[in-house]
Protein backbone atom coordinates (compact mmCIF):
# COMPACT_ATOMS: atom_id res chain seq x y z
CA UNK A 1 0.00 0.00 0.00
CA UNK A 2 1.03 3.59 -0.60
CA UNK A 3 1.68 5.73 2.47
CA UNK A 4 -0.70 8.68 2.65
CA UNK A 5 -0.06 11.82 4.72
CA UNK A 6 -3.04 14.09 5.36
CA UNK A 7 -3.58 17.24 7.43
CA UNK A 8 -6.71 18.60 5.71
CA UNK A 9 -8.87 18.60 8.83
CA UNK A 10 -9.69 20.65 11.92
CA UNK A 11 -6.36 21.80 13.47
CA UNK A 12 -4.32 19.84 10.92
CA UNK A 13 -0.85 21.07 9.99
CA UNK A 14 1.91 19.38 7.98
CA UNK A 15 3.32 19.42 4.47
CA UNK A 16 4.81 16.29 2.91
CA UNK A 17 8.29 16.80 1.48
CA UNK A 18 9.08 13.25 0.43
CA UNK A 19 9.13 9.55 1.29
CA UNK A 20 12.28 7.49 0.94
CA UNK A 21 11.72 3.89 1.99
CA UNK A 22 10.75 3.99 5.66
CA UNK A 23 11.74 7.64 6.13
CA UNK A 24 9.08 10.35 5.75
CA UNK A 25 10.23 13.97 5.49
CA UNK A 26 7.66 16.62 6.40
CA UNK A 27 7.62 20.28 7.33
CA UNK A 28 5.34 22.36 9.52
CA UNK A 29 3.38 25.13 7.78
CA UNK A 30 3.75 28.61 9.28
CA UNK A 31 0.74 30.46 10.70
CA UNK A 32 -1.09 32.53 8.07
CA UNK A 33 0.60 35.92 7.59
CA UNK A 34 3.10 35.04 10.31
CA UNK A 35 6.49 33.43 10.80
CA UNK A 36 5.32 31.44 13.85
CA UNK A 37 5.13 27.66 13.60
CA UNK A 38 5.63 24.61 15.78
CA UNK A 39 2.19 22.97 16.08
CA UNK A 40 1.74 19.87 13.92
CA UNK A 41 -1.17 17.45 13.58
CA UNK A 42 -1.46 14.93 10.76
CA UNK A 43 -2.77 11.50 9.81
CA UNK A 44 -0.86 8.59 8.29
CA UNK A 45 -2.57 5.77 6.40
CA UNK A 46 -1.28 2.80 4.45
CA UNK A 47 1.61 1.90 6.75
CA UNK A 48 0.26 -1.08 8.70
CA UNK A 49 3.00 -3.53 9.59
CA UNK A 50 5.77 -1.00 8.94
CA UNK A 51 8.02 1.06 11.18
CA UNK A 52 8.42 4.59 9.87
CA UNK A 53 10.70 7.42 10.89
CA UNK A 54 9.25 10.91 10.51
CA UNK A 55 11.61 13.85 10.13
CA UNK A 56 10.32 17.39 10.64
CA UNK A 57 12.99 18.98 8.50
CA UNK A 58 12.25 22.63 9.34
CA UNK A 59 12.09 22.10 13.12
CA UNK A 60 15.19 24.22 13.63
CA UNK A 61 13.39 27.27 12.21
CA UNK A 62 10.36 26.85 14.47
CA UNK A 63 9.32 29.62 16.81
CA UNK A 64 10.74 27.87 19.88
CA UNK A 65 13.32 25.49 18.43
CA UNK A 66 15.02 25.39 21.84
CA UNK A 67 11.97 23.43 23.01
CA UNK A 68 12.64 20.37 20.83
CA UNK A 69 15.37 18.71 22.95
CA UNK A 70 13.67 16.40 25.41
CA UNK A 71 10.30 16.68 23.65
CA UNK A 72 8.34 13.59 22.49
CA UNK A 73 5.49 13.65 19.97
CA UNK A 74 2.03 12.24 20.64
CA UNK A 75 0.37 9.42 18.69
CA UNK A 76 -3.17 8.04 18.66
CA UNK A 77 -5.03 5.36 16.75
CA UNK A 78 -8.49 6.35 17.98
CA UNK A 79 -8.14 10.15 18.46
CA UNK A 80 -9.14 9.65 22.09
CA UNK A 81 -6.00 8.33 23.78
CA UNK A 82 -2.69 10.04 22.98
CA UNK A 83 0.55 8.33 23.96
CA UNK A 84 4.15 9.46 23.81
CA UNK A 85 6.38 8.34 20.96
CA UNK A 86 10.14 8.64 21.00
CA UNK A 87 11.91 11.78 19.82
CA UNK A 88 15.31 13.18 18.90
CA UNK A 89 16.55 16.55 17.72
CA UNK A 90 19.77 17.12 15.80
CA UNK A 91 20.92 19.38 13.01
CA UNK A 92 17.67 21.35 12.99
CA UNK A 93 15.59 18.20 12.39
CA UNK A 94 13.16 16.66 14.87
CA UNK A 95 12.63 12.92 14.33
CA UNK A 96 10.38 10.25 15.80
CA UNK A 97 9.61 6.64 14.95
CA UNK A 98 6.39 4.65 15.08
CA UNK A 99 5.52 1.00 14.50
CA UNK A 100 2.14 0.81 12.74
CA UNK A 101 -0.06 -1.98 14.06
CA UNK A 102 -3.20 -0.26 12.74
CA UNK A 103 -4.37 0.97 9.35
CA UNK A 104 -4.28 4.62 10.38
CA UNK A 105 -2.64 6.74 13.09
CA UNK A 106 -2.59 10.40 14.03
CA UNK A 107 0.37 12.40 15.29
CA UNK A 108 0.30 15.76 17.05
CA UNK A 109 2.41 18.23 19.00
CA UNK A 110 0.01 17.75 21.92
CA UNK A 111 -3.35 16.01 22.31
CA UNK A 112 -5.57 18.10 20.00
CA UNK A 113 -8.72 19.87 21.14
CA UNK A 114 -10.86 20.24 18.02
CA UNK A 115 -13.41 22.94 17.29
CA UNK A 116 -15.98 20.14 17.13
CA UNK A 117 -15.12 19.20 20.70
CA UNK A 118 -15.32 22.89 21.59
CA UNK A 119 -18.84 23.03 20.12
CA UNK A 120 -19.80 19.96 22.14
CA UNK A 121 -18.36 21.54 25.29
CA UNK A 122 -20.37 24.73 24.77
CA UNK A 123 -23.57 22.75 24.15
CA UNK A 124 -23.03 20.53 27.21
CA UNK A 125 -22.13 23.37 29.57
CA UNK A 126 -24.78 25.81 28.35
CA UNK A 127 -27.40 23.19 29.27
CA UNK A 128 -26.19 22.93 32.88
CA UNK A 129 -28.28 24.55 35.65
CA UNK A 130 -27.19 28.09 36.40
CA UNK A 131 -24.95 28.44 33.35
CA UNK A 132 -25.51 31.25 30.86
CA UNK A 133 -24.02 31.31 27.38
CA UNK A 134 -23.29 34.49 25.47
CA UNK A 135 -21.76 34.89 22.03
CA UNK A 136 -19.60 37.98 22.45
CA UNK A 137 -19.16 38.38 18.71
CA UNK A 138 -17.33 36.75 15.86
CA UNK A 139 -13.77 36.23 14.73
CA UNK A 140 -12.32 37.34 11.41
CA UNK A 141 -13.28 33.94 9.95
CA UNK A 142 -16.80 34.30 11.35
CA UNK A 143 -16.48 31.87 14.26
CA UNK A 144 -18.26 32.51 17.54
CA UNK A 145 -16.41 33.82 20.57
CA UNK A 146 -18.13 31.92 23.38
CA UNK A 147 -18.48 33.06 26.99
CA UNK A 148 -19.94 30.86 29.72
CA UNK A 149 -21.04 32.52 32.96
CA UNK A 150 -22.01 30.79 36.20
CA UNK A 151 -22.15 31.61 39.89
CA UNK A 152 -23.95 34.26 41.88
CA UNK A 153 -21.27 35.70 44.13
CA UNK A 154 -19.84 39.25 44.07
CA UNK A 155 -16.23 38.32 43.22
CA UNK A 156 -15.66 38.54 39.46
CA UNK A 157 -13.47 35.66 38.26
CA UNK A 158 -12.31 35.41 34.63
CA UNK A 159 -10.77 32.21 33.27
CA UNK A 160 -9.72 32.31 29.62
CA UNK A 161 -7.73 29.85 27.59
CA UNK A 162 -5.95 29.24 24.32
CA UNK A 163 -5.01 32.74 23.17
CA UNK A 164 -2.29 30.76 21.43
CA UNK A 165 -4.22 28.07 19.54
CA UNK A 166 -1.47 25.46 19.32
CA UNK A 167 -1.46 25.32 23.13
CA UNK A 168 -4.36 22.88 23.16
CA UNK A 169 -3.66 21.83 26.76
CA UNK A 170 -5.25 25.15 27.73
CA UNK A 171 -8.70 24.11 26.52
CA UNK A 172 -8.38 20.71 28.17
CA UNK A 173 -7.78 22.69 31.38
CA UNK A 174 -10.85 24.84 30.68
CA UNK A 175 -12.98 21.73 30.16
CA UNK A 176 -11.81 20.39 33.50
CA UNK A 177 -12.60 23.69 35.24
CA UNK A 178 -16.11 23.76 33.77
CA UNK A 179 -16.76 20.14 34.70
CA UNK A 180 -15.80 20.80 38.31
CA UNK A 181 -17.78 24.04 38.58
CA UNK A 182 -20.93 22.38 37.24
CA UNK A 183 -20.66 19.22 39.34
CA UNK A 184 -23.68 19.23 41.69
CA UNK A 185 -21.88 16.87 44.07
CA UNK A 186 -18.78 19.07 44.43
CA UNK A 187 -19.25 21.07 47.63
CA UNK A 188 -16.17 23.21 46.99
CA UNK A 189 -17.47 24.22 43.58
CA UNK A 190 -20.89 25.04 45.00
CA UNK A 191 -19.31 27.23 47.68
CA UNK A 192 -17.23 29.00 45.04
CA UNK A 193 -20.30 29.68 42.91
CA UNK A 194 -21.96 31.28 45.92
CA UNK A 195 -19.02 33.61 46.50
CA UNK A 196 -18.01 34.40 42.93
CA UNK A 197 -19.34 34.84 39.43
CA UNK A 198 -17.23 32.95 36.90
CA UNK A 199 -16.76 34.17 33.34
CA UNK A 200 -15.07 31.48 31.24
CA UNK A 201 -13.81 31.74 27.66
CA UNK A 202 -12.66 28.19 26.83
CA UNK A 203 -11.13 29.20 23.49
CA UNK A 204 -9.90 32.74 22.81
CA UNK A 205 -8.67 31.88 19.31
CA UNK A 206 -11.11 29.69 17.36
CA UNK A 207 -9.72 30.67 13.96
CA UNK A 208 -6.14 29.78 14.80
CA UNK A 209 -7.34 26.55 16.41
CA UNK A 210 -9.14 25.40 13.28
CA UNK A 211 -6.38 26.58 10.93
CA UNK A 212 -3.70 24.60 12.78
CA UNK A 213 -1.80 27.69 13.93
CA UNK A 214 0.69 27.74 16.76
CA UNK A 215 0.33 31.26 18.06
CA UNK A 216 -1.81 33.63 15.98
CA UNK A 217 -5.33 34.33 14.74
CA UNK A 218 -6.56 34.50 11.13
CA UNK A 219 -4.69 37.78 10.56
CA UNK A 220 -1.39 36.44 11.86
CA UNK A 221 -1.76 38.45 15.09
CA UNK A 222 -0.50 37.24 18.47
CA UNK A 223 -3.54 37.97 20.65
CA UNK A 224 -1.48 38.14 23.84
CA UNK A 225 0.24 41.26 22.54
CA UNK A 226 -3.02 43.12 21.84
CA UNK A 227 -4.50 43.82 25.27
CA UNK A 228 -3.39 47.45 25.47
CA UNK A 229 -5.13 48.48 22.22
CA UNK A 230 -7.17 45.70 20.56
CA UNK A 231 -9.11 46.41 17.38
CA UNK A 232 -12.00 44.72 15.60
CA UNK A 233 -9.92 44.81 12.43
CA UNK A 234 -7.08 42.59 13.63
CA UNK A 235 -7.86 41.29 17.14
CA UNK A 236 -11.65 41.11 17.62
CA UNK A 237 -11.17 38.23 20.06
CA UNK A 238 -9.36 40.47 22.55
CA UNK A 239 -11.46 43.55 21.77
CA UNK A 240 -14.69 41.74 22.60
CA UNK A 241 -13.45 39.83 25.65
CA UNK A 242 -11.82 42.91 27.15
CA UNK A 243 -15.03 44.89 26.59
CA UNK A 244 -16.96 42.20 28.47
CA UNK A 245 -14.43 42.39 31.28
CA UNK A 246 -14.95 46.15 31.44
CA UNK A 247 -18.66 45.48 31.96
CA UNK A 248 -18.11 43.19 34.96
CA UNK A 249 -14.79 44.22 36.41
CA UNK A 250 -12.17 41.61 37.28
CA UNK A 251 -11.09 40.51 40.77
CA UNK A 252 -9.23 37.34 39.80
CA UNK A 253 -8.01 36.27 36.36
CA UNK A 254 -6.18 33.26 34.99
CA UNK A 255 -4.88 33.15 31.41
CA UNK A 256 -4.15 29.52 30.49
CA UNK A 257 -1.27 28.60 28.14
CA UNK A 258 1.33 25.99 27.23
CA UNK A 259 5.12 26.34 27.17
CA UNK A 260 7.34 24.62 24.62
CA UNK A 261 10.54 24.33 26.63
CA UNK A 262 10.00 24.15 30.39
CA UNK A 263 9.03 20.63 31.56
CA UNK A 264 6.79 21.75 34.41
CA UNK A 265 3.64 23.65 35.32
CA UNK A 266 4.20 27.17 36.62
CA UNK A 267 2.65 30.60 37.01
CA UNK A 268 3.72 33.99 35.66
CA UNK A 269 2.52 37.13 37.38
CA UNK A 270 2.31 40.89 36.89
CA UNK A 271 5.55 42.13 38.40
CA UNK A 272 6.61 45.40 36.84
CA UNK A 273 3.18 46.98 36.28
CA UNK A 274 3.10 50.72 37.08
CA UNK A 275 0.57 50.28 39.91
CA UNK A 276 2.30 47.30 41.55
CA UNK A 277 1.80 46.98 45.28
CA UNK A 278 3.32 44.36 47.53
CA UNK A 279 -0.13 43.69 48.99
CA UNK A 280 -1.61 42.77 45.62
CA UNK A 281 1.47 40.84 44.61
CA UNK A 282 1.37 38.83 47.83
CA UNK A 283 -2.08 37.52 46.92
CA UNK A 284 -0.66 36.19 43.65
CA UNK A 285 2.35 34.64 45.40
CA UNK A 286 0.14 33.08 48.07
CA UNK A 287 -2.00 31.45 45.38
CA UNK A 288 1.09 29.82 43.91
CA UNK A 289 2.33 28.61 47.28
CA UNK A 290 -1.03 27.09 48.15
CA UNK A 291 -1.36 25.44 44.74
CA UNK A 292 2.09 23.85 45.11
CA UNK A 293 1.08 22.51 48.51
CA UNK A 294 -2.20 21.15 47.16
CA UNK A 295 -0.97 19.08 44.22
CA UNK A 296 2.20 17.39 42.90
CA UNK A 297 1.13 18.65 39.45
CA UNK A 298 2.45 22.15 40.25
CA UNK A 299 5.82 23.53 41.32
CA UNK A 300 7.49 26.86 42.12
CA UNK A 301 11.13 26.34 41.11
CA UNK A 302 10.92 26.63 37.33
CA UNK A 303 9.34 29.50 35.41
CA UNK A 304 9.90 32.81 33.63
CA UNK A 305 12.03 35.73 34.76
CA UNK A 306 10.12 38.55 36.45
CA UNK A 307 9.80 41.98 34.85
CA UNK A 308 11.75 44.80 36.48
CA UNK A 309 9.81 47.59 38.23
CA UNK A 310 7.90 49.62 35.68
CA UNK A 311 8.90 47.33 32.80
CA UNK A 312 5.83 45.09 32.52
CA UNK A 313 4.47 44.62 29.00
CA UNK A 314 0.91 45.95 29.21
CA UNK A 315 0.02 44.42 25.84
CA UNK A 316 -0.08 41.05 27.65
CA UNK A 317 -3.35 40.17 29.33
CA UNK A 318 -2.06 39.30 32.80
CA UNK A 319 -0.27 42.63 33.14
CA UNK A 320 -3.10 44.58 31.54
CA UNK A 321 -5.78 43.14 33.83
CA UNK A 322 -3.73 43.66 36.97
CA UNK A 323 -3.11 47.28 35.95
CA UNK A 324 -6.60 47.95 34.58
CA UNK A 325 -8.66 46.38 37.36
CA UNK A 326 -6.29 45.79 40.26
CA UNK A 327 -6.96 42.11 39.68
CA UNK A 328 -5.08 39.18 41.15
CA UNK A 329 -4.03 38.20 37.67
CA UNK A 330 -1.80 35.37 36.48
CA UNK A 331 -0.76 33.21 33.54
CA UNK A 332 -0.76 29.44 33.97
CA UNK A 333 1.75 27.60 31.78
CA UNK A 334 1.63 23.84 31.17
CA UNK A 335 4.24 21.78 29.31
CA UNK A 336 4.29 20.22 25.87
CA UNK A 337 6.90 17.97 27.43
CA UNK A 338 6.17 15.99 30.57
CA UNK A 339 5.81 17.48 34.05
CA UNK A 340 9.23 16.42 35.31
CA UNK A 341 8.41 16.73 39.05
CA UNK A 342 5.64 14.11 38.57
CA UNK A 343 6.26 12.37 35.23
CA UNK A 344 4.14 9.87 33.31
CA UNK A 345 6.24 7.65 31.05
CA UNK A 346 3.33 6.54 28.87
CA UNK A 347 1.24 9.69 28.40
CA UNK A 348 3.44 12.60 29.49
CA UNK A 349 1.56 15.73 30.37
CA UNK A 350 -1.94 14.72 29.28
CA UNK A 351 -5.53 15.97 28.94
CA UNK A 352 -6.48 14.09 32.10
CA UNK A 353 -3.75 15.80 34.09
CA UNK A 354 -4.71 19.20 32.60
CA UNK A 355 -8.17 18.64 34.07
CA UNK A 356 -6.76 17.51 37.42
CA UNK A 357 -4.68 20.69 37.60
CA UNK A 358 -7.79 22.77 36.83
CA UNK A 359 -9.55 21.12 39.76
CA UNK A 360 -6.61 21.91 42.03
CA UNK A 361 -6.57 25.53 40.87
CA UNK A 362 -10.25 25.92 41.77
CA UNK A 363 -9.78 24.22 45.13
CA UNK A 364 -6.94 26.65 45.84
CA UNK A 365 -9.04 29.62 44.77
CA UNK A 366 -11.84 28.45 47.07
CA UNK A 367 -9.50 28.74 50.02
CA UNK A 368 -8.55 32.31 49.09
CA UNK A 369 -11.65 33.80 47.50
CA UNK A 370 -12.67 35.80 50.56
CA UNK A 371 -9.31 37.59 50.62
CA UNK A 372 -9.20 38.39 46.90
Amino acid sequence: MTIQINAAFDSGNIRLIGIDGDTVDVEIVADHQSDFFQWFHFRVAGAKGRTLTFRIVNAGKAAYAFGWPGYRARVSTDRETWRLTDGSYAGGVFSFTHRFDSDVAWFAYFAPYSMERHADLIARMAAQPGVTHRELGQTLDGRAIDLLTLGTGPKQVWLYARQHPGESMAEWWAEGALEKLTDPDDSTAQALRAKATFHIVPNMNPDGSFRGHLRTNAAGVNLNREWHAPTMAQSPEVFLVRAAMDETGVDFAMDVHGDEAIPANFLAGFEGIPSWTDALGEKYYEFGRRLAEATPLFQLEKGYDKSAPGQANLSMSTNQLAERFGAVSMTLEMPFKDHDPSPDAEFGWSPERCKALAHACLDTLAGMIDAI
